[in-house]
Formats: structure tokens, sequence, C-alpha cells
């Protein structure tokens, strides 16, 4: 199942023209993506993403003016018969999985090149794309 921000009309019309069998929801018009923090707006919510405060994510070297709309999420919830859990949720690094690029460039041995990363001396510390 997936759950998107767009109006249904939209969902539905993209879903036939890919020929998509799952249930495909949306949350219009309701707070999910704010509660569980895959969209941010500090007028609807605090702003927290992945575990981390508003402050703590400033702490960690996110600037303030990225701090708003749609993030990668995945949510992961159990229904039984009378009730809805909420198993689990991951972002940003714990999404890796699902885009495999991020997997090949994890095999090699300059990776990803990411900021944070402490790469031995010698090694590029930026891509240089022309």
């Amino acid at each position: 199942m997936c759950i998107s921000r767009a109006p249904y009309e939209k969902i539905a019309a993209y879903k036939a023209h890919r020929g998509w069998r799952f249930p495909f929801y949306s949350s219009a018009g309701t707070t999910f993506h704010y509660d569980f923090h895959a969209t941010l707006d500090e007028s609807r919510r605090p702003i927290e993403y992945n575990y981390r405060t508003k402050d703590e994510l400033l702490a960690a070297g996110f600037r303030a003016e990225s701090l708003k709309g749609d993030w990668p999420a995945n949510s992961v919830f159990l229904r039984d018969e009378k009730h809805v859990y909420h198993a689990y949720s991951a972002y940003a690094r714990g999404l890796d999985l699902l885009f495999t690029p991020y997997n090949f460039l994890d095999l090699t041995p300059y990776g990803r090149q990411e900021a944070w990363e402490d790469s031995p001396e010698g090694w590029p510390k930026q891509r240089r794309c022309r």
C-alpha cells in the first residue's frame, strides 16, 4: 500500500496509466504526513525528522530554510481485525535499500563522498562534475 498527499483523482489516473494494482491512497486534507514527519511545516507541527528535533537538525548542519516540505520517509503498519499499529518509520539513511544506486556507491572505494564521511588523507573530498 502507498499513500501520497496528492488528490486521489491524480493518484488514480497515474496508477491506471502505470497499470499498478496495489492499494494507493490519498492523505490530502489530513494530517497523516505531518503526524509521521514526512512533511515538514512548522505552522502545522514542530519540526522533527529522523527522530531529531529542529535544534538537533540545525546543530547537525541542516540549513533552517531547507527544513520544510516533503522529505523521504517510510512508515510500516500492521492491521489486525480491529486495530492498526504503527510498527516503525524509517528516514534518511534508513531508506538506502530502497534506492539501488546508493547500494552500488557504497561498494566503491570512494563511496558516496558525503561531507560527513572521514575519507583517508589524499582521497578526493568533493565530487567533480563537468
